[in-house]
């Protein structure tokens, strides 16, 4: 046995929970109950920021990659993501992807939804 090791019986118990989502219950009476809200409905707003993001997205498909157009990819990705997962893109992400669309704006330019995604970006975040 090595010198770090614990004898059996000897009333130390250690353990180590790297990460961990959901309930747990530990020793004979213990009861665990795990409640989740379900994701938020997309506001109207939401919803269409969400359908031009994936009009954008597909346009994007066409167009040579470039680090402008790899970067706003990714950024609509995220909003995509976010708004499905949580029902609305938060303010940090709005802003993350509306420094992409600058950024890649001779492509968006070209792209008939690119001024539609910026609109909808503006309007959340209020101007």
């Amino acid at each position: 046995m090595a010198a770090d090791e614990e004898k059996p019986g000897s009333g130390s118990q250690h353990i180590h929970i790297g990460s961990a989502k959901g309930a747990f219950a530990f020793g004979g009476n213990s009861v665990a109950n795990n409640y989740e809200a379900p994701p938020q409905q997309p506001t109207d707003e939401q919803q269409q920021l969400l359908q031009l993001v994936g009009q954008l997205r597909e346009e994007l498909r066409s167009f040579a990659v470039s680090p402008e157009t790899s970067r706003l990819t990714d950024r609509l990705d995220e909003t995509q993501g976010e708004i499905q997962n949580t029902g609305e893109a938060s303010p940090s992400s709005l802003t993350r992807l509306r420094q992409a669309l600058q950024d890649a704006a001779t492509a968006v330019g070209l792209a008939a939804s690119g001024a539609a995604v910026a609109q909808a970006v503006t309007a959340l975040l209020g101007g």
